[in-house]
């Protein structure tokens, strides 16, 4: 998966699948609640992956003329963005159940042993 920001898209495939059509800046309010990292996620990350995910035939724009105010890019999920979002559910479902096993085992580990500090200065006085 690699940059954290990549963790983005599948937030953004999912609130166009929830709202069928939605403009970035009410994208932009809406990915912290969903938001798969802590970290801040910059607006020019999220227009950065709307722009790779059309460019990928995963979500579609038009501009929007309607109404007072400047034109405003409405964003789309295709049918290529569903098949990706599933995808995403799966890869993220496989990360979830080896990410639970690392922590348990982490946990387990940290609980049951010396820090290795403690190990060294044992050994060394032995």
């Amino acid at each position: 998966m690699g940059n954290l920001y990549r963790f983005v898209e599948p937030v953004l495939l999912l609130l166009l699948r929830t709202k069928g059509q939605s403009y970035g800046y009410e994208l932009a309010s809406e990915v912290p609640k969903y938001a798969l990292t802590d970290a801040e996620i910059e607006v020019s990350a999220l227009y950065r992956t709307l722009r790779q995910l059309e460019q990928n035939d995963c979500v579609t724009s038009k501009w929007d003329v309607e109404g007072s105010g400047p034109a405003r890019r409405l964003y789309a999920l295709t049918a290529r963005g569903e098949q990706h979002l599933e995808e995403w559910v799966t890869v993220l479902g496989h990360m979830s159940k080896s990410m639970t096993r690392f922590v348990s085992q982490a946990k387990s580990t940290v609980k049951n042993s010396k820090p290795r500090r403690e190990q060294a200065k044992t050994s060394a006085a032995a």
